[in-house]
C-alpha cells in the first residue's frame, strides 16, 4: 500500500508536466473551438499547424507533447476566451463577438477572428491584450 501512496505523491517529471499541460490545453481548445464554431482549417491556423494529419493525431493522442509555440498559442486563446466570458457574460454574445466586424484600430473593420487567423502568434497576443485592456 505504501507504493501506491508514494506514486500518488510523486512529483511529475518535466516531460510529464508538459504532456499534462498539452492534453489539458487541447481539451480546453476543443471546447472553445466548438463554442466559437471554428472549422478544422481555422483551428489548425490558430494552432499554427499546416498539416491536417498532425492536427488529428494531436486530437487522438492523450500523450502528445506540444511545442512551446503551440502552448503559447493555446495560452493566448484560453485567455481570450476567459476575457470574453468576463466582458460578455451571456455565452452566445461572448462566442459571437470574435466573428463580428470591429471598428477599433486594432481590427480595422475586420473581426477579431480574422485578425487571429493571420497565423502570427503576435496577433493572438494583441487580441488578448486588447480584451485585457477592456476589462480594466
Amino acid at each position: 500500500m505504501e507504493s501506491a501512496s508514494h506514486s500518488i505523491h510523486r512529483k511529475r517529471t518535466p516531460r510529464e508536466q508538459e504532456v499534462a499541460a498539452s492534453a489539458a490545453g487541447l481539451r480546453a481548445f476543443t471546447r472553445i473551438a466548438e463554442a466559437w464554431g471554428l472549422s478544422v482549417a481555422e483551428q489548425q491556423r490558430l494552432l499554427g499547424l499546416t498539416s491536417r494529419s498532425t492536427y488529428f493525431k494531436w486530437k487522438k493522442d492523450p500523450h502528445v507533447r506540444l511545442q512551446r509555440d503551440t502552448l503559447e498559442r493555446l495560452s493566448y486563446l484560453l485567455g481570450i476566451y476567459k476575457a470574453l466570458q468576463i466582458l460578455l457574460p451571456q455565452a452566445h454574445a461572448a462566442d459571437e463577438w470574435i466573428r463580428r466586424p470591429n471598428e477599433e484600430p486594432l481590427f480595422g473593420g475586420r473581426s477579431a477572428l480574422e485578425r487571429m487567423l493571420s497565423g502570427n502568434v503576435a496577433d493572438l497576443y494583441l487580441v488578448r491584450q486588447y480584451l485585457d485592456s477592456q476589462r480594466g
